[in-house]
């Protein structure tokens, strides 16, 4: 079995994250046939933790805007489908919220897919989430 490194990477290249989303699935439900989008993604989050297998492939990403003292949304939430079920996607979870303050809420819509996973690795449901859909 590879292991399985983490670091805070804030210069993640656009093409590493697309790569990670399309293994991930997550590209469904992301803007990944427009690169400036992405761009502008990366640039302005906050926090970016990558997970990267021994010979460096990025194998998991968690992409989050923080406060650094009251809240944290995690946006972003990808791990390759090879790699799931090894705790990937609970250890970029735990990092993002090391790295923007404990004492922050962590805050993250989950993908219809992952709905099931967020309670098993100990999250709590919130049931007032609003929101006002993308313009264009």
């Amino acid at each position: 079995m590879d292991e399985i490194s983490y670091q805070v990477e804030p210069t993640l290249s656009p093409r590493d994250f697309i790569d990670v989303l399309a293994r991930s699935t997550l590209a469904e439900r992301r803007p990944v046939d427009r690169l400036d989008l992405i761009e502008r993604m990366l640039k302005h989050a906050n926090v970016i933790v990558t997970a990267r297998n021994g010979a460096g492939l990025l194998v998991g990403v968690s992409r989050a805007m923080t406060d650094f003292g009251y809240a944290t949304y995690l946006s972003d939430l990808a791990v390759d489908e090879a790699y799931q079920r090894r705790g990937i996607g609970r250890e970029l979870i735990r990092l993002t919220h090391e790295a923007s303050g404990l004492e922050t809420a962590l805050i993250l819509l989950a993908a219809p897919k992952a709905r099931d996973y967020y309670p098993h690795i100990g999250m709590k449901r919130h049931d007032s989430c609003w929101i006002i859909p993308r313009q264009a």
